[in-house]
This record gives structure tokens, C-alpha cells and sequence, in this order.
């Protein structure tokens, strides 16, 4: 079967796990989406409100497409901050961006696949490989290809991995027979509502305006008042909602990835460490990783905030 030729091709370039979906409108998605923006609940991430059509919909971003082919690559690493550093959530603790990993290994999957099936499976006019780069619902996706479902922290929560893993995805011209979707597991539980410290999560989703990733990574500006003594530590993402997750304590296993090598620097820096650092230094030991993407500005910016976070819990 197509299927299980794909699967087992991507097993074979080091995914943890792949799913196939049907392309098609995501039209309840395009109901919440809608209302999600109304709300003004993407802060400042005016991306969102571009390609509406596009996002929900992948026969519009890729013309011809009928196959959502969904990737996983897990990620989490069993290795705490030192004490007295800041706090980095572990999608960023590589050397490597993972955008480079994952595209790559999503390349070779298309030469897999090309090399079986016929260099017609893909489109030769509109790029079809993504990792977090196009207006697609990559977590949208993985849940229809029966790769986990969407928990209530609004990430996808795999049956065997957790949340801790990346999503790829590749946009096929040829159908492929769909996996089933798997039904939330969360149940009752709300732990991670609980424990967000900004009040992100509720029964509408994720309010980025309060999330502590989206202030210390996407929000360009001075962190609001409001939230400058709330960050838990963090100076790049959040894992809270994640670490509270009944499945990731069950599931979570550290990646056996090389490409996805910790930074030795992240391991090991404490706050004088972070303090010191040149802009130039960060450019050279930061060079080729998502922290990069951040900008030193702003690392700088938010390793004050965490810091002050830190002397607050002490004298409590």
C-alpha cells in the first residue's frame, strides 16, 4: 500500500511518527479561526488575519493537492535549567533550528516518495513542504491524521510521545488512503489551565495576548507591566503546560535525535553567563539555532524580567 510505503519511509529518515490525512476545508476550523480573530486573541501576530483561505483550507495554498502527509520528530529532552539561569522551553535547547532539520528530512521523504511513486505526486509551481512556514493548521492536520488530538493546552498530544514533537508536512497531488483521528483524552482534567501562570488557556482556546511564548518570543515590544513578574523564568517559550500534562509525565522519553543535539551553552549558563553576553557572542554561539530567531534584543530584554521573576519566588 501508498501508505505504509510513506510510513515506512519516513521511519527511515528518523521520524517518530506519520499520518496521512484527506485535503480538504477545515470548516469548523474556519468558524473558530474566525472567531479566535474577532477576539483579538493573536495579539499582535497580524500574520493570522493574511491568507484566511489558505490556512483553512490547502487546495488553496497548494492548487491540486489531496493528500495532507503529517510528520512528527520528538524533541524533549530529560534535562532541567541549572539553577540561578533563566528558563528556555525545549523546542529551543538545540544547536540546530529545527525548521532546518525538519525540512530536510522532509525533502528526502519527497525523493522517496518521488523515486517510488512518479515525480508528479508534488507540485512542481507551489511549494509543498512546511514547517511551521505557510498559513496551514499544521497541529490541525496531525489530529486528522491520526497522530493524537488537540489537548486543551492547544497542542497535539500524541498517543506514545506526548506533546514535545515538531510537525512537518508534505502536500501530495496523489490520494492516499487517510488514517482514522483519534479522540481527545483529556477528559476533565485542567491542569494546564491551572497552572499557566498568565491565565492563557480557557474554554476558548488560547488567549496569545497572555501566553508566556508568545511575550518572550513573538511580542517585539517591552512586556507589558502586567506580565513582567509573571513569566515563570522564561526568557524563549514556555513549557508549563506541558510539564503539568498527565500525558507528557506518562509518555515523554528524551529524543535519540543527533540533529537535534542540546547546546552545551543552554545546559550549562547561570544568569552572569546570559548577562555577559555580547551581541556578537550570541550571533557565533547562536548562529544556527530557533534562539537566533528571537534576536538578542530581545533575549536581553526578557532575561531581566526573569530574573526579577526569580528574586520575587526567593524572598516569598
Amino acid at each position: 500500500m501508498i501508505k505504509d510505503f510513506i510510513k515506512e519511509a519516513a521511519a527511515s529518515l528518523g521520524f517518530d511518527a506519520c499520518g496521512i490525512a484527506r485535503a480538504e476545508e477545515l470548516k469548523e476550523d474556519a468558524d473558530f479561526l474566525n472567531r479566535w480573530l474577532k477576539a483579538g486573541y493573536h495579539g499582535e501576530m497580524y500574520y493570522m488575519e493574511q491568507n484566511f483561505e489558505k490556512r483553512i483550507n490547502p487546495q488553496k495554498l497548494v492548487p491540486g493537492c489531496k493528500t495532507v502527509v503529517v510528520t512528527l520528530l520528538n524533541y524533549y529532552i530529560d534535562c532541567p535549567s541549572p539553577t540561578d539561569a533563566p528558563r528556555i522551553a525545549k523546542y529551543a535547547y538545540s544547536e540546530t533550528d529545527y525548521h532546518k532539520v525538519i525540512k530536510q528530512k522532509l525533502r528526502q521523504l519527497e525523493n522517496e516518495i518521488k523515486n517510488k511513486l512518479g515525480e508528479n505526486c508534488f507540485s512542481k509551481e507551489f511549494q509543498h513542504v512546511f514547517v511551521d512556514s505557510a498559513p496551514i493548521l499544521e497541529r490541525r492536520w496531525a489530529e486528522r491524521a491520526g497522530l493524537g488530538w488537540l489537548g486543551k493546552n492547544t497542542q497535539l498530544i500524541h498517543p506514545g510521545l506526548g506533546s514535545y514533537v515538531f510537525i512537518g508536512i508534505l502536500l501530495l497531488n496523489i490520494e492516499v488512503e487517510p488514517d482514522l483521528p483519534i479522540s481527545s483524552r483529556c477528559g476533565k482534567c485542567k491542569l494546564c489551565w491551572e497552572a499557566c501562570p498568565t491565565k492563557a488557556l480557557s474554554e476558548n482556546g488560547l488567549d496569545a495576548r497572555k501566553c508566556i511564548s508568545y511575550l518572550t518570543v513573538e511580542y517585539k515590544r517591552e512586556i507589558p507591566t502586567d506580565f513582567q513578574n509573571c513569566l515563570a523564568g522564561f526568557i524563549a517559550g514556555c513549557d508549563i503546560c506541558a510539564e503539568v500534562c498527565p500525558w507528557n509525565k506518562k509518555w515523554a522519553v528524551s529524543h535519540i535525535h543527533d540533529e537535534l543535539k542540546p547546546n552545551s551553552h543552554i545546559l550549562n549558563w547561570k544568569y552572569e553567563n546570559w548577562e555577559h553576553l555580547s551581541s556578537a557572542d550570541f550571533e557565533e554561539i547562536f548562529h544556527h539555532s530557533a534562539l537566533q530567531r528571537i534576536g538578542f534584543k530581545k533575549i536581553k530584554d526578557n532575561i531581566h524580567f526573569a530574573k526579577k521573576f526569580d528574586a520575587l519566588s526567593k524572598n516569598k
